[in-house]
């Protein structure tokens, strides 16, 4: 699928497979909804970009909606305050050093990232 207009009658054919029901389509069908489901996606990922992150707070906040994690939990994680927590991701505090490497040990966080933007 290369073009909108191509995306765009996959994506009906894929609404009218859906509406059939899981239980009344064949299993042809289901291999055709999978494979349209699947070129759709790639689709989808070369159209629609999301730029990467430029801040730690960006990025921290990228990693707890990927790690399905609250403020609270991730608090515990880093081993900080929910205070401290919050007063970094809302800019009202500068992160440590100590944060920095809890980022880095526990979120996976790039440490070149890290030091650029401390």
């Amino acid at each position: 699928m290369k073009t909108q207009k191509e995306y765009d009658v996959a994506m009906k054919r894929i609404d009218a497979l859906m509406k059939k029901g899981e239980d009344n389509i064949t299993s042809a069908e289901a291999r055709e909804l999978r494979k349209l489901a699947v070129a759709a996606q790639q689709y989808e990922k070369s159209i629609y970009t999301i730029s990467a992150p430029t801040t730690i707070e960006g990025m921290v906040e990228l990693r707890m909606y990927e790690l399905k994690l609250n403020q609270s939990r991730l608090a515990k994680i880093l081993g900080v305050t929910d205070a401290k927590l919050s007063q970094i991701l809302n800019g009202k505090r500068s992160p440590d050093v100590a944060f920095l490497q809890a980022l880095h040990r526990e979120l996976n966080i790039d440490a070149d990232f890290l030091l650029t933007h401390a």
